[in-house]
Order: structure tokens, then C-alpha cells, then sequence
């Protein structure tokens, strides 16, 4: 009886586990559903009252509309949008990890003074809210010249990233073991030496997981983008979404086409790398 009983418990358990791994599947697959199925319905469909599902056509001429060669100024414009913001976010995402590398070592392994105060002012800095200091960065950034410029969102998306990345990685290599540093020391290799062929192979899964969230800070955005880009030369993908609401009017189908299409980009990067993004979640906290 004791073992049929404990058979019988473990039956449920495994159940309630199955259950409720499908309504956590349910709780973050169904609105992406949703936004596909948006995405491809008529106009109609989406602003009839009672909701039409399911629709009556199902099409992907908003999506041959975008990736098509010339089409309509909206299509085209979401088409630079999302080159800005591949380029934007890949150029943050390498610059804050090779920065953030350096300096995140640093305060793990050397001394020198006031380090834990310039630790702290560093995160200081990326707590700040954005539109405490949006005013003079826009003056500052017009006088020299600089607004509607990729250039501009790079910087200003790094000031950003690198704390976040030194923050992050500084307990990556905080918890690697000194013996490695002091054998590579001792075989006549220098500080960078040691950090490029020790530290970084170490650390790689914290690197790939770190890299990943900043690219999707700086993928996401929306803040400065709209405040510092007004044209097609710098304008990025949230800032476009945005735009397909109108004072009179809201563009619903190129509103969850745009969110589709930008989806993209995070769900590919966390289907390839999912092994390290898993194991540079569950690494750095273990000390020497």
C-alpha cells in the first residue's frame, strides 16, 4: 500500500508538472500567436466589433510589402529602421563587451584606490532615469552637430551597456580561481594576455549571456531613439513601430507585422545560443 501510494503521488506530481509547464507554455506562446495571426488578417478583421477569429483571409502581403525592392514609403521606412538597428545594436553590443571585459577584470582582480566608489558611481550611472538627463545631452548633442546620427545612438546605448556588462562580468571573473592568473603570470604573459587566452575562455557562457542582453537593451530601446533621430539615416525599429500610429488613425496590421518582424532578431539569437545563456545564468555565483 506504502508503495502504490508513493507511486501514485509521484503520478501527480509529474502531472501537475505537466500541467503547468502547458499553461506557462500557454501564458508566453498565446500572445505571440496573437501578434502573428494579427499580422497577417485584413484590416477589417482587426477593427470589426465583435473580434472576427478566426479571420476571415489570412495574408502576408504586409510582409512582401516590407521586404520587397522599393514598395511604399511605410514598408521602406521599416526596412531602414531595422538595418539601424541591426548595426546600432550589433556595434553597441561588441564595444560593451570588450570594454566592459577590460574594465569589469579590472575591479575584479586589480587594486587600486577608490575602486569600490567607482564601482558603485558606474552603476549609479545606469540607474539613472533617461529623462532626468535627456535635456542637456539634446543640447549637447546638437551643438555638436550630432543629432539623427547612428553614431550618437551607439554612444549613447553604450552608456548603458558597459555598466551593466562591468556589473555582470565582474562576478564571472571574481569567481575564477587566482592560480589560473598566477600560473599565467609566472609563464611571462601579461595582464591582457592573461585576460584574452584565461579569463575570456573561463568566462565565455557569462561573455555570450551578457552580450545577449545588451544587444536586447540596445535592440529595444525606445527613449533616446525618439528623442535623437528624426529621419531614415538613424531611425530604429521601435521608434518606426511607433510611428504607424497616427493622430486620426492606428495601422494595427503593420503595428504587429513591424512586432513580428522585430521578434525575429531575440528569438533566433536565444534559440542558438540557449545552452549559454542557461549556463551563464546559473554561473558566477560560485566564489573561490
Amino acid at each position: 500500500m506504502t508503495k502504490q501510494r508513493s507511486s501514485l503521488r509521484r503520478r501527480g506530481f509529474t502531472l501537475f508538472q505537466c500541467a503547468m509547464g502547458f499553461l506557462l507554455f500557454l501564458f508566453v506562446m498565446v500572445p505571440f500567436l496573437w501578434l502573428l495571426l494579427s499580422s497577417l488578417s485584413e484590416r477589417r478583421d482587426l477593427i470589426s466589433l465583435p473580434l472576427r477569429f478566426p479571420p476571415g483571409h489570412l495574408s502576408f502581403a504586409r510582409y512582401a510589402a516590407v521586404f520587397a525592392p522599393g514598395g511604399e514609403e511605410i514598408a521602406r521606412a521599416f526596412k531602414y529602421a531595422l538595418f539601424n538597428s541591426l548595426i546600432v545594436a550589433s556595434l553597441v553590443t561588441a564595444v560593451g563587451l570588450v570594454v566592459g571585459a577590460l574594465a569589469s577584470y579590472s575591479f575584479a582582480r586589480l587594486r587600486f584606490a577608490f575602486k569600490e566608489k567607482l564601482l558603485y558611481a558606474l552603476l549609479f550611472t545606469y540607474m539613472i532615469p533617461p529623462i532626468v538627463i535627456v535635456l542637456p545631452l539634446y543640447v549637447a548633442i546638437s551643438a555638436l552637430g550630432l543629432l539623427d546620427r547612428k553614431v550618437t545612438l551607439v554612444f549613447l546605448y553604450l552608456s548603458m551597456t558597459i555598466p551593466f556588462v562591468v556589473w555582470v562580468m565582474r562576478s564571472y571573473f571574481g569567481s575564477i580561481s587566482k592560480s589560473f592568473e598566477e600560473a599565467a603570470l609566472i609563464d611571462g604573459c601579461t595582464r591582457l594576455q592573461t585576460l584574452r587566452y584565461v579569463y575570456v575562455p573561463m568566462a565565455r557562457p557569462g561573455l555570450i549571456a551578457t552580450g545577449i542582453l545588451a544587444f536586447l537593451l540596445s535592440w529595444d530601446e525606445f527613449f533616446f531613439s525618439l528623442i535623437f533621430t528624426s529621419s531614415l539615416a538613424a531611425k530604429t525599429i521601435p521608434v518606426a513601430i511607433a510611428e504607424f500610429t497616427g493622430k486620426n488613425s492606428v495601422d494595427y496590421g503593420m503595428i504587429t507585422t513591424g512586432g513580428v518582424i522585430a521578434s525575429i532578431p531575440p528569438l533566433l539569437i536565444a534559440i542558438f545560443f540557449q545552452k549559454y545563456i542557461v549556463m551563464g545564468m546559473t554561473g558566477g555565483g560560485n566564489k573561490e
